[in-house]
């Protein structure tokens, strides 16, 4: 029987690790987590394994330890595998950013081409770790079609916005939903980030009514499932809601293109998304190149898939590549982290 750990320090890491969860126990291996706060384990389900100190992780020896951030313990037993948080979407620059190779891993399960490419280069470059396309696990349960459909016949649209404050929507667009909640152009669904300015997430929650439901949720996959439409800003939610092949609308987002009808006036909003519900056909093309290229999985199997390229590492071991740097600071930094001085 194998082992996998999974490292949690951020509450969205549940809803990418829990589909490896799943195809983990199928196949009658084994997996728990650690968490590096328990502000974040109080999401844990009762039926989860949970190893609550660093010497518990050595005593139980993963074979592998699966991480949707950007570091993990070197002194965690097990192959360190890469699953990342989310796709790129231009928030930080790419050498701060998704493309940041700390020597932490010796494994990146990339999500499509677009990053499979950029970690490829990285890899002959660098010479440490092993790159495999795999999809995101995350995705899962979204085109295993876990999730029931939308049961609205009006249309429906999906507001998320990103807590970066200097890139949010949210305070601008307020009154502009409201306006059209009130008239009942549409259905509209909102969610913001846990992270978003708590008098922010109430003037939202105030709006509640026939024709607008607001929903805090760790699991934003299920109202993908319901919306027809995303309106967004610079947010990750709005990669993952393309790779439906569905319309986004954005507000002044940083990286726009034709797979997204962008706007930057709060007036362009509303007939953006009345737009977005006709389908052009030149903007769903674009959107169906955009996916293929960030994430062509649509088989809800990306989580056996990154099984399998880990088991085929772990049986190569370090066999063809380089030594990974040292790091000196950065280990001294993780054990500071997470208190611990054992070896």
């Amino acid at each position: 029987m194998s082992r996998y750990l999974f490292f949690v320090s951020e509450l969205y890491a549940l809803a990418i690790l829990r589909p490896l969860q799943q195809v983990i126990r199928a196949r009658g291996d084994e997996a728990a987590w650690f968490f590096e706060r328990e502000s974040v384990a109080a999401y844990a389900r009762a039926d989860e394994q949970r190893l609550a100190s660093v010497r518990a992780v050595i005593d139980w020896r993963p074979d592998a330890v699966f991480v949707p951030g950007n570091w993990v313990p070197h002194f965690f037993p097990g192959l360190k595998v890469e699953v990342f948080h989310g796709f790129s979407v231009g928030k930080r620059s790419e050498s701060r950013g998704h493309f940041r190779v700390r020597g932490s891993f010796d494994l990146y399960c990339t999500q499509g081409p677009d990053t499979t490419a950029p970690f490829q280069a990285l890899q002959r470059q660098l010479g440490f770790f092993r790159v495999e396309e795999t999809g995101w696990p995350k995705l899962d349960p979204l085109f295993a079609r876990q999730y029931p459909s939308k049961h609205s016949e009006r249309p429906v649209i999906l507001y998320a916005s990103t807590f970066t404050e200097s890139i949010t929507s949210a305070r601008t667009l307020r009154d502009t939903i409201a306006a059209s909640a009130q008239r009942g152009d549409w259905q509209w669904l909102v969610t913001l980030h846990p992270k978003m300015a708590p008098e922010v997430i109430d003037s939202y929650r105030a709006l509640e009514g026939p024709h607008l439901r607001f929903q805090m949720t760790d699991d934003i996959l299920e109202l993908y499932a319901q919306a027809d439409v995303l309106l967004s800003d610079t947010s990750s939610v709005v990669p993952e809601f393309l790779t439906q092949h569905k319309p986004v609308v954005t507000f002044r987002n940083r990286k726009p293109g034709p797979q997204l009808l962008d706007v930057q006036s709060e007036t362009e909003v509303l007939p953006a998304l009345q737009r977005a519900l006709e389908r052009p056909e030149p903007l769903m093309s674009a959107i169906r190149e955009y996916a293929d290229r960030i994430h062509p999985y649509r088989d809800g199997r990306s989580s056996e898939r990154v099984l399998a390229a880990t088991d085929r590492a772990i049986r190569s071991g370090r066999d063809g590549l380089k030594r990974k740097p040292l790091n000196l600071w950065r280990r001294l930094q993780a054990r500071q982290r997470l208190g611990y001085w054992g070896f």
